[in-house]
């Protein structure tokens, strides 16, 4: 990168940074750390929702996932929208009516300590484990693009997070997103109308040729468990995902918890609901586009630079060469056929465009194939080596082609975008261990004054833990991969537990307590036997479904727990 490049993205982290410690410095009490004084309004409480969500991963990955499989995952989104309303009109009047400091208040005064408890450990688990992932995955990527050290990378993204979350608390993670929400949308944005402007073909054509190659399939309707995005799978398994994550995720509660009243809280829910899936359909339309770029200008046979660099510089430099030769005349030849595919489109030919795309899907599998060999050689270079590269692909065309300032400032978005979601989390596992442990069951009568210190001090805690997975989490396989998993592996119990709470009052803490623990024990089972035989039956059961199972597991036990459980036993 230009001087320019690295001033441009070291003065947005460091503003945003600066601002979050000036405009909260020095809060003074519980109320003001862990609920923000509830002074916030819906637009605010909208900004950093959206930005909570919006991992640096949302921008790495996303339009290299379209980039390889199309838009078919704004899908995932489609029960959103119905998970706020739902959202708005139950579990938001409670928490407001209980003035709680986390969402897990509302099980201990519903059934009992220990189901309160058990809901915040199984929280703090997945949550403590995703802070970790949250700083990995783009330090991974980054450290790769910009020759960085990864543990300097994981350090350096962690500190930041950790000085100016610690400082100001719930406030200062709300107001810093609006901050790094402009800049990631803004960037995006503009690297969306520029990658548009440098194609050597009209919109229109862009289309065609996106759509021709399937890459604008939006919309599935077909029933299958196995396939993770459906319009199926986003309306129902997503729906219980969503529920969990934004009603009783801590990370997200305590977002909202800031606002000044329950009408702004609620607008605030609405706003994400109705902006979310616009604001993923445009980055998923971003890596469209890159990939449509990448039709008219030969792509790397390989996107991670560092790697085929590597190749470059071994005993397998020669076949590496070879293969990208190949690989650049099947380009050529693959460019042909879309240039006859779009001359068939304006004479509305469909002979001739059914022929075409014929012969372009040929060229593609080839490509393939010859990306394929190209892994294998990376592997027997370095056994090490990660050779999925699709979350490679949208910075390196940045790199590549984007102008001076504007590459800068797309690694902003980055940055941003993992301090954003790392924030919240740190934020919300420092108020649940201080407020649901530390104070419930370890230091039940210390002043207000230590628990805000003690807060700061958890804070700070799961901040450093976070950084030291992220350090070691080489030593885990399928790391990036897990950061989808971990959500519905605890999402579902979670929810279970809270929807007995609200809607089957005859249900004690017994029962659920109970519920709970052979619930997750289920959903575990099913996860490790996936896409194998357990019992008989074959298992391939898309991840977003766990929550789901989760959820309707912890009811059915709960109900059948509570009708055999002797009368005598305490109901709370």
């Amino acid at each position: 990168m230009s001087l320019w490049d690295w001033g441009i993205l070291f003065s947005t982290l460091l503003a945003i940074v600066g601002y979050g410690v000036y405009k909260t410095y020095g809060e003074k009490d519980m109320e003001s750390y862990i609920r923000g004084t509830g002074s916030m309004n819906w637009w605010t409480i909208g900004l950093s929702i959206m930005a909570t969500q919006a991992s640096a991963i949302t921008f790495l990955s996303t339009p290299g996932q379209a980039y390889e499989d199309g838009m078919r995952f704004i899908q995932f989104y489609f029960g959103l929208p119905l998970a706020m309303i739902i959202l708005s009109v139950t579990f938001l009047p409670i928490y407001y009516r209980l003035k709680v400091y986390t969402a897990y208040e509302f099980l201990e005064e519903r059934f009992d300590l220990k189901t309160r408890t058990l809901a915040a450990f199984l929280f703090l688990i997945q949550r403590g484990l995703a802070a970790g992932i949250t700083i990995y995955a783009p330090a991974i990527i980054l450290s790769t693009l910009l020759g960085w050290n990864l543990t300097f990378t994981n350090v350096f993204i962690g500190l930041l997070v950790i000085i100016y979350t610690v400082s100001g608390g719930t406030k200062a993670v709300s107001i810093t997103q609006k901050q790094q929400m402009a800049v990631m949308m803004g960037g995006m944005v503009l690297a969306g109308i520029l990658v548009i402007k440098m194609l050597p073909v009209n919109f229109s054509d862009a289309l065609h040729v996106a759509g021709k190659m399937d890459k604008l399939n939006i919309v599935n309707f077909e029933m299958n468990l196995s396939d993770r995005y459906n319009f199926w799978s986003g309306m129902t398994a997503a729906l219980f995902l969503f529920m969990s994550y934004f009603g009783t995720d801590q990370s997200q509660v305590q977002r909202y918890l800031s606002g000044s009243s329950l009408t702004q809280s609620r607008m605030g829910l609405m706003m994400n609901g109705l902006l979310k899936v616009p604001m993923q359909f445009i980055i998923l339309f971003i890596g469209v586009m890159v990939f449509v770029f990448y039709q008219f200008f030969q792509p790397p046979v390989y996107f991670n630079k560092v790697q085929t660099e590597q190749l470059e510089n071994s005993t397998y430099k020669e076949d590496y060469l070879l293969l990208q030769e190949e690989f650049s005349q099947v380009f050529e030849e693959k460019n042909q056929h879309i240039q006859s595919m779009l001359q068939a489109v304006k004479s509305n030919d469909e002979s001739g465009i059914a022929v075409a795309k014929e012969k372009i899907k040929d060229k593609v599998a080839t490509q393939e194939k010859l990306r394929s060999e190209v892994k294998e050689l990376i592997l027997r270079n370095n056994p090490d080596a990660e050779t999925r590269d699709t979350d490679y692909v949208f910075m390196r065309f940045v790199m590549d082609y984007l102008p001076t300032g504007v590459v800068g400032l797309l690694f902003a978005v980055i940055f941003s975008a993992a301090m954003s979601s790392t924030a919240s989390e740190l934020n919300a596992l420092g108020s649940t261990t201080t407020m649901d442990i530390y104070k419930r069951s370890i230091a039940t009568k210390a002043s207000q004054y230590h628990y805000l210190v003690s807060s700061k001090v958890f804070t700070a805690f799961w901040g450093i833990f976070a950084i030291l997975f992220a350090t070691y989490a080489t030593l885990f396989e399928n790391l990036i991969q897990a950061v989808n998993l971990l959500g519905s592996l605890f999402y579902g119990t979670i929810l279970g537990i809270f929807v007995v709470g609200f809607y089957m009052k005859w249900i004690r803490g017994n029962a659920v307590f109970m519920a709970a623990f052979l619930a997750e024990a289920i959903v575990l089972l099913i996860h490790y036997n996936n896409e194998s035989t357990i019992l008989g039956f074959d298992l391939n059961i898309g991840y977003l479904w766990y929550n789901v199972i989760g959820c309707l597991l912890v009811m059915f036990f709960a109900a059948i727990l509570q009708m055999v459980l002797p009368r005598t036993m305490p109901s709370n």
